[in-house]
């Protein structure tokens, strides 16, 4: 079972949430947004169980997650240690019920799913100790 970070150690998760927002930004900039997503699922989702910390973590993926225009190339490239992961944060974002957000995540799981296959659905929904 994976340690938890108690809240009085939020603020340095917070701190290098930040950090990781910074970088993404930066990537994004260069127009690489399939490296943003790689750098905002490095390690995602943050070991608390502090609920401001998944939310600005959530903020930086969902920010990676919507500048992600080319699908093929994303899976291409992209570790199968990160597909887990990434299905979480595609259920987090389709439960905002934001339209959007929501198109993005269901074409993203479209291709996931065709990349990982059903057991990426079923580990990410059965994970209850790992939460986003």
């Amino acid at each position: 079972m994976a340690d938890f970070v108690e809240a009085d150690n939020a603020e340095a998760i917070i701190t290098r949430i930040e950090h990781k927002s910074r970088k993404i930004e930066s990537l994004l900039k260069q127009y690489k947004p399939v490296e943003a997503l790689k750098t905002a699922l490095e390690g995602s989702p943050p070991q608390t169980k502090d609920e401001r910390c998944k939310s600005a973590n959530w903020i930086v993926v969902h920010r990676a997650i919507m500048a992600i225009k080319d699908f093929d190339s994303l899976f291409s490239s992209l570790d199968a240690e990160y597909y887990d992961v990434l299905m979480k944060y595609l259920y987090r974002g389709l439960s905002t019920g934001d339209r959007p957000t929501c198109d993005q995540c269901l074409k993203i799981h479209e291709k996931l799913t065709e990349k990982a296959g059903l057991g990426c659905i079923l580990r990410s929904l059965a994970d209850k100790v790992n939460t986003v």
